[in-house]
């Protein structure tokens, strides 16, 4: 038997394995005096993952975290104190051009993400995820989102092939987003242009963290983020690269009249009202950026588990050096601002 027929029989077997041990126990409850809310969780829906093993492979290397299941969530929140994650689909995603596919997609994920928030109580909430580059689609899974499960907010990925999420092709869905007030969650992808440019580079070393910047840019030059008050947006990892050039859009601004004209009150002033969460960028010279960036009420705490081990961030957050109180804000407090009811 070749090796490339190994690989692929031992890969089906860990995925079958997925499916089977994905069974959801009914009520399962947090343990005494949890205190984080970590929103930057992912899960692997056992339908979704038979249909998209391949998709999936072909963007992590990291195969233990195909083995994810709800149960070892739990069993990893319980060692750190996470009292209730809010979990969403990590790329590769929902939408791969095809209107019937990312329709079943987001609604079979959407539908086990509310499976698991009803069966395991108090543990987690979910961002829906949309079709984003189809517009009717997305409006149609917000409504059946917000309306019938109950979602926390909405997920989406920093880009859709050649598009970012300041496309004027998506206006409508940010509009009804914003006259929900809803929580739009946005995580990185490499988009189709970017992928593999440094050999030897990982894509999750360098593209991710600049494709965030590129969306963050993308809102900003749309108008989207001024016209949209009311949507209040997270993005994972301190907002990728866009600390480090929220200046140099600044300066920029005033050569720059699609910019200007999309920041009526400036670039700064945009940047600090977004939340940005801190999986596994805890360190003094990405945190002292974010801080001179935006205020302590903006930053929340995320582990991007099962890619990422949960003490890659709670040992360095408990180390860091903040105040007891600014601490807290990082763990819980930000957090509950925006779901309240994970206070209740």
């Amino acid at each position: 038997m070749s090796s490339d027929s190994i690989t692929r029989r031992r890969t089906l077997a860990t995925l079958g394995a997925v499916a089977a041990s994905a069974a959801l126990p009914v009520m399962a409850q947090a343990p005494a005096n949890p205190r984080r809310i970590d929103v930057h969780h992912h899960i692997w829906p056992p339908e979704y993952m038979t249909r998209e093993h391949d998709r999936v492979l072909a963007v992590t290397s990291n195969v233990a975290s195909l083995q994810w299941t709800p149960a070892h969530s739990i069993e990893e929140m319980d060692k750190v104190g996470i009292a209730t994650s809010i979990v969403s689909i990590s790329t590769p995603g929902i939408w791969f051009g095809d209107v019937s596919e990312g329709r079943s997609l987001a609604r079979l994920s959407n539908d086990y993400a509310a499976t698991m928030v009803r069966d395991y109580r108090n543990r987690f909430g979910f961002f829906a995820a949309l079709p984003l580059p189809d517009p009717d689609g997305s409006l149609k899974e917000i409504e059946y989102a917000f309306g019938t499960l109950k979602a926390d907010g909405v997920g989406l990925l920093s880009s859709y092939t050649d598009k970012w999420p300041g496309d004027p092709a998506f206006d409508a869905v940010f509009q009804e987003l914003n006259r929900r007030k809803a929580v739009v969650y946005i995580h990185p992808t490499a988009p189709g242009c970017c992928v593999n440019l440094a050999t030897g580079v990982p894509t999750s070393t360098v593209e991710l963290f600049t494709d965030t910047m590129r969306a963050i840019t993308s809102l900003l030059v749309n108008g989207t983020f001024a016209r949209y008050p009311d949507i209040r947006f997270i993005f994972s990892h301190a907002g990728g690269t866009v600390a480090l050039l929220a200046d140099r859009l600044q300066t920029f601004r005033s050569s720059t009249p699609e910019l200007a004209k999309g920041t009526p009150n400036g670039v700064l002033y945009e940047l600090a009202r977004l939340y940005y969460d801190i999986a596994s960028v805890v360190n003094p010279r990405t945190i002292g950026a974010l801080l001179a960036m935006a205020p302590i009420s903006q930053v929340l705490f995320g582990t991007d588990y099962p890619f990422v081990p949960v003490p890659a961030t709670t040992n360095a957050l408990d180390k860091y050096g903040f105040a007891p109180a600014d601490l807290d804000a990082i763990n819980r407090g930000n957090a509950l601002r925006l779901f309240p009811r994970l206070g209740a």
